[in-house]
């Protein structure tokens, strides 16, 4: 499995992250299979200049045949310049070694603490990791490296996309319908999975990244007159 962190991708009124990734994922469909899009809450502190609230994103292919690091590289390369927008600072990783610890270490300190470019760029180049800046400040370089080391550690994140699945499902759901498409459910008071029931997604399916698992956590609804409902909870 290939890994690519992207971040610092919008201003204002823009298109989001998620969106990029998804494009991102068109783009190399041909070449990449999607396992998942994944958004990975960073630091929100005024320090850290961000949109709204400092999300990067990873993104896991399985290639459909031999991989050429050059061509992957090139592809993301094009299609965040053709979204670039003035004012962002979006920056690109590509995990072309195989994730090391100090990354996800690096990932869950940019979730507590401000790092500098420095910190990310000596990182990356210590374990031959492709980062670069894309435009603007090249800030992003800090979230894309996390990103690839948040998702390295299989326990990180919110799904966007899962697989090659459509993002169609909200409102209620049959708790196999979940099950077909790869998805967990699990109380989350109890820690007990949930096989049987249904499950109100609200807008959207946003399941987490659990020990390397697709998991969404939900709450048992109080109603005693509503047995087998359940309520979708959004975790970062």
């Amino acid at each position: 499995m290939i890994l690519l962190g992207i971040d610092d991708t919008d201003v204002l009124g823009s298109k989001g992250t998620n969106q990029l990734a998804r494009a991102i994922v068109q783009s190399l469909a041909d070449r990449y299979a999607c396992v998942r899009i994944v958004r990975h809450q960073l630091l929100d502190d005024p320090r850290v200049p961000y949109t709204s609230k400092n999300g990067s994103a990873s993104i896991a292919l399985e290639p459909r045949g031999d991989v050429d690091f050059t061509d992957l590289i090139d592809t993301c390369r094009r299609v965040m310049r053709e979204w670039f927008v003035e004012g962002s600072d979006p920056g690109l990783c590509v995990d072309v070694n195989g994730a090391a610890d100090s990354v996800s270490a690096f990932g869950h300190r940019c979730q507590q603490h401000v790092v500098t470019q420095q910190d990310a760029r000596e990182l990356a180049a210590a374990h031959g990791f492709h980062l670069e800046g894309l435009g603007g400040t090249e800030g992003g370089v800090i979230g894309a490296l996390a990103a690839v080391g948040l998702a390295a550690t299989g326990n990180d994140g919110r799904i966007v996309q899962l697989g090659e699945w459509d993002d169609n499902l909200c409102g209620l759901q049959p708790c196999s319908v979940l099950q077909h498409r790869g998805v967990d459910v699990r109380e989350i008071a109890s820690g007990a999975d949930i096989r049987h029931g249904t499950i109100d997604l609200g807008k959207r399916l946003r399941p987490n990244v659990r020990a390397s698992r697709s998991i969404l956590f939900v709450r048992r609804n109080a109603d005693a007159n509503q047995q087998g409902m359940y309520q979708a909870i959004k975790l970062p």
